[in-house]
């Protein structure tokens, strides 16, 4: 089975997870903490600018493969930034519902290797035993680029309707926004990772998680929740990517009625969150926003919803 990295699409095979698991690499012991392993490098540069030539060093981010290793078998290799490691194994198993509790996650471990990073997961019998028959369903056949899916079924999973969730006003959404750059701090100096974060239903933001990936930094956020067991409350989701298919579909698994993105959604992603009931608030950036799906959700100023009516009627006229 062809299994692909989410972010860059390469795809890696199965004896290429084998190889980073240890079979052949005595020397890598499984740990109960993750590796301490640099999150960037220094790296020099030509910069041009204003018609101007001169050397630079930039902050670059690091990203390593990260197997993750169910009851000894490989599943799957994402290309990901070595932080929050056991955030994003455990974040993965929930939402992409390997496991459908935490508790279902007995153990996790860590083996560093040469070739990167794999994640042990101790799970529970049944959940093993379907994740097993999943696999087996796929075996011989080529990866279609959604991890551990391997048909167009899997690929649209049936939809699961999100909790009503309590309204949230603009304003929240614009503190939030407000709010998230600050305390990105791996991005204020690589420039080059996403980040999925927790949200107050007043705008508070508190928990972040970053990554080159936008579905890892979600899996951490995800994990990030489950593991100090807060949920998300009546709060919402913001995230700075693209609102994908997948990135609706994580975060619904996480419970989330109200989904903020940076960038635009795609048609698809769409689809999913009006069918599901999930409230879709893309293009967010400073105080302007559109609320694509379940627009109820979203409460306005009163004089910005006067306005918004004055300029609808003038436009049937």
């Amino acid at each position: 089975m062809a299994t692909k990295s989410k972010d860059d699409d390469v795809p890696l095979r199965a004896e290429d997870i084998d190889e980073m698991t240890g079979s052949g690499d005595l020397c890598a012991v499984l740990r109960d903490e993750p590796p301490a392993l640099a999150v960037s490098v220094s790296a020099g540069a030509r910069k041009w600018a204003s018609g101007r030539c001169e050397e630079t060093t930039d902050c670059i981010a690091e990203e390593v493969p990260v197997a993750l290793v169910y009851n000894g078998v490989s599943h799957a290799v994402m290309m990901s930034t070595p932080a929050d490691l056991g955030d994003f194994a455990l974040g993965f198993s929930l939402s992409e519902g390997i496991v459908e509790h935490p508790r279902e996650v007995r153990e996790i471990q860590f083996q560093e290797t040469d070739k990167g990073i794999a994640v042990h997961l101790s799970i529970s019998s049944r959940r093993f035993a379907a994740l097993k028959d999943r696999r087996r369903n796929l075996a011989g056949r080529t990866g279609c680029g959604l991890c551990g899916v391997d048909s167009l079924d899997e690929a649209v999973r049936a939809v699961r309707t999100v909790p009503g969730g309590a309204p949230v006003s603009v304003d929240a959404v614009v503190r939030a926004l407000d709010m998230l750059p600050a305390m990105q701090v791996m991005n204020g100096r690589m420039r080059s990772l996403h980040a999925a974060a927790r949200v107050q239903a007043d705008g508070t933001v508190n928990l972040v998680r970053e990554d080159v990936g936008r579905h890892n930094a979600m899996d951490k956020l995800i994990g990030a929740m489950a593991a100090d067991g807060r949920g998300l409350g009546d709060g919402f989701i913001v995230a700075t990517s693209r609102c994908s298919y997948e990135m609706a579909q994580k975060a619904m698994a996480a419970g989330a009625s109200l989904l903020v993105t940076i960038s635009a959604p795609t048609a698809l992603a769409l689809r999913l969150a009006e069918e599901a009931g999930l409230t879709v608030v893309a293009l967010g950036r400073g105080d302007s926003l559109r609320v694509y799906t379940h627009a109820e959700r979203l409460i306005g100023r009163p004089q910005d919803l006067a306005a918004a009516g004055i300029r609808a009627r003038a436009a049937l006229q």
